[in-house]
């Protein structure tokens, strides 16, 4: 059974804060930045990737509420909301806004399969991170495929969910829709 808290209108589930479709985290919850024990993570991975020349940087990292409504607007002009919701977080929805995700290089399609794509889901986990949405997994965590995106769970947890080859939904036993469509 897992342990499920809610403080402040934050949820964790077996102390890993939850933010997707079916989690949000309230406008007010503001880090302003990532998170200091994430950024060390992600310092030393891009450290060690470089001794198998792969170069890793930071596209996009925290995001305040704010940021993600008016990006998830920008997108919204452009595209139907069905299909911007395949693709973007609405607001209080994104997990950029807890201070542990990060979006690495190219932040499209043209980074599956890269070299630097290859390594990072081979090795983001041994640092502490998992491949956010996995590659066809869309139905369960409600996101296309994004090779770029890791979310910092901290070593011992980020490797039993990769163990798993489940994505945190699963592993969680979570769901992943938004309440309304």
């Amino acid at each position: 059974m897992k342990n499920i808290k809610i403080k402040e209108g934050i949820t964790y589930i077996d102390d890993i804060l939850i933010v997707n479709k079916s989690y949000s985290l309230p406008s007010s919850y503001n880090p302003g930045k990532l998170n200091d024990e994430a950024l060390d993570a992600f310092y030393k991975m891009r450290k060690d990737a470089s001794k198998d020349n792969i170069v890793l940087y930071i596209s996009s990292g925290y995001r305040s509420y704010k940021t993600q409504q008016k990006l998830y607007n920008s997108y919204i002009e452009k595209d139907s909301k069905e299909k911007v919701d395949t693709y973007s977080a609405r607001p209080g929805h994104s997990e950029h806004q807890t201070g542990l995700a990060m979006d690495l290089n190219i932040i499209d399609s043209s980074f599956e399969g890269t070299k630097e794509a290859i390594w990072l889901s081979k090795n983001a986990y041994k640092y502490g991170f998992i491949i956010r949405y996995p590659k066809d997994k869309e139905e369960i965590t409600g996101y296309k495929y994004e090779p770029w995106h890791i979310r910092y769970l901290g070593n011992e947890k980020s490797k039993k969910v990769y163990d798993s080859r489940l994505t945190l939904e699963e592993y969680l036993g979570i769901s992943s829709k938004y309440s309304e469509q």
